[in-house]
């Protein structure tokens, strides 16, 4: 049965919990369930199940990552589904397919059901940022997007503390976590299916592709966004689990603290953004990391042990928190029509470096993985430059420190 078609003004009589910014927050609860999961068992599972080396595990994340260089196909879906739709599908699929991840532990199986998982991972995520910038009114942005980044944060702490508790206490294994997980962002998903009113956005989105010469910082900056996030998902967490040794529990544990500090403070980052602008608060991000990518490489040359690996750790994912600081320097630049295809656009540029990377980084750990850390710090250092390039006060016509005064190309 169709869901009723309802304006966002006529939303805001809605009950609260029944409101856009509420499925907003309820989504970004449910796609972590089975994510979290996903990532927090991966390293332990592929190499204590699957016997996985640095080769196997960067192939992985390659095939991990085709779906999100397709995601302009999204562009075609919507001519089919409305963006919230699409959402929906996104998360049962990624929900399904991480819940079988157990059943074939052989490198083939893991790369069906890791590429059916992502596939359902980048839908979903390319509108889901698609709805949050055209729903989210632009002065209210920064703070909204804060709390989506705390309640993704709670609902990963819940897993995480989840399997912490439960591992040992009642000898879970990776079957009976993986399918409980996926089961659950299924059924959540199918929940907001049922219960939410299809909403309508203020502006009716381009239904073919957008790629606009005004936007070129944008797409620069969500390129080397995708290079600087392999450093850290494929390699930082296979380094702790193959120099340090940890075990699934502890591995989840340190996972549980970088969450704990992000629920915390992603609302205060929120409020940072709109205080200090997108340009300070991006440069602080990539400052930060070429210092941990370095300190990262450090741990090879200098023997530092477990303490500091840790910290490092927490503070890569610290600073990955701030990376909503993007979507709202778009949000300020474009025109409301483009951000649709554009966020597809961006999601196919941000996962270019994400496709070649993770299988070519394989082999360079497999002989230096120090080295993998420093190529992280220069990607580091370039996108620094970059953000330069953000006008303090960014908007449609004056999207780079050069654009100012200058007229907004015609459409």
């Amino acid at each position: 049965m169709s869901r009723p078609t309802v304006s966002m003004t006529a939303a805001a009589s809605l009950p609260r919990w029944q409101r856009p910014e509420t499925l907003l927050y309820l989504l970004a609860a449910a796609m972590p369930l089975s994510f979290a999961t996903w990532s927090a068992l991966l390293n332990n599972f592929v190499i204590e199940v699957a016997s996985f080396t640095g080769k196997e595990i960067g192939w992985l994340h390659t095939v991990r990552e085709i779906p999100g260089l397709l995601a302009i196909g999204v562009i075609a879906l919507l001519l089919v589904f409305r963006e919230q739709v699409l959402a929906v599908v996104g998360l049962v699929l990624l929900g399904a397919a991480s819940g079988v991840t157990a059943w074939y532990p052989s490198f083939t199986g893991l790369l069906v059901t890791t590429l059916l998982s992502s596939i359902g991972f980048h839908y979903f995520e390319t509108v889901n940022q698609s709805l949050q910038l055209q729903w989210t009114p632009k002065d209210r942005a920064p703070q909204v997007m804060g709390r989506i980044v705390a309640v993704g944060a709670g609902a990963s702490l819940a897993v995480y503390g989840a399997i912490v508790l439960l591992w040992d206490a009642l000898g879970l294994d990776y079957n009976t976590v993986y399918l409980a997980s996926g089961a659950l962002t299924a059924i959540i998903a199918l929940f907001a299916a049922v219960v939410y009113p299809q909403f309508e956005a203020p502006h009716r989105q381009h239904k073919h592709m957008v790629l606009r010469r005004r936007y070129w910082l944008y797409y620069a900056l969500q390129f080397m966004a995708g290079a600087r996030r392999q450093i850290f998902v494929v390699f930082a967490g296979f380094m702790m689990v193959e120099r340090f040794g940890m075990k699934v529990s502890e591995m989840t544990a340190l996972l549980m603290v970088n969450y704990v500090i992000n629920m915390a403070i992603a609302p205060a980052m929120g409020r940072a953004l709109g205080r200090y602008g997108e340009r300070n608060v991006m440069g602080f991000e990539y400052i930060g990391l070429t210092l941990v990518f370095l300190a990262y490489g450090g741990l090879y040359w200098f023997g530092w042990g477990l303490i500091v690996a840790s910290g490092l750790y927490i503070l890569d994912q610290l600073f990955f928190a701030l990376s909503f600081s993007l979507k709202t320097y778009f949000q300020k630049i474009a025109d409301p029509r483009d951000i649709a295809p554009t966020q597809a656009v961006a999601f196919t540029i941000n996962h270019i470096a994400a496709v070649f990377l993770p299988a070519a980084l394989g082999y360079l750990w497999a002989l230096a993985p120090d080295y993998v850390f420093f190529l992280g710090a220069g990607m580091a250092m370039v996108a620094v430059a970059l953000i330069a390039l953000i006008p303090r006060h960014p908007e449609p016509g004056h999207e780079t420190v050069f654009s100012r005064g200058l007229p907004q190309p015609a459409e």
